[in-house]
């Protein structure tokens, strides 16, 4: 609603007006936005998940497909394992000392009892066979050494 101020010299001012009348600066009314902003999040947060849902799709059938693992266990056997005793479970350092404690961990959540054997062209027989035993001892099913062809990278 306009203000009206009674001019400062009583009479009629100039211009013949008696009433100056200011008015306020105009303001937003929120509360509609923000009913709209409410709604539109409802919309979005009920239609999310079923955006997210997928494709459906049937798999062809084939005899002989094999089951995927995801749970892959690797040791890795470096060439300085001459020195500090040190092999590798996937990307994590162990001592020698306590491999067999390590696998035995990896082996509970893990349906297969396979271990896969990679080692340095340079490791010694002597080497590979101490870590196999250790293994062995640890429970492990089958051990699988990892190699290349020739010519690959």
């Amino acid at each position: 609603m306009p203000k009206v101020q009674a001019a400062a010299d009583g009479g009629t001012g100039r211009g013949g007006r008696g009433r100056r009348v200011a008015t306020s600066l105009a303001e937003i009314n929120v509360v509609p936005l923000v009913d709209v902003m409410l709604v539109l999040l409802i919309i979005f947060m009920v239609t999310a998940p079923m955006i997210q849902r997928g494709i459906d799709v049937t798999l062809p059938v084939q005899a002989r497909a094999v089951q995927m693992t995801t749970d892959r266990i690797e040791v890795t056997l470096p060439l300085t394992f001459r020195k500090n005793r040190m092999l590798f479970i996937g990307q994590e350092p162990v001592h020698i000392d306590v491999l067999g404690e390590r696998i035995k961990q990896k082996l509970e959540t893990s349906s297969k009892k396979d271990v896969y054997l990679r080692g340095d062209a340079q490791v010694n027989l002597q080497e590979v066979s101490e870590v196999f035993s250790r293994l062995l001892e640890a429970g492990v099913v089958h051990v699988g050494f990892e190699t290349k062809q020739p010519g690959e990278k």
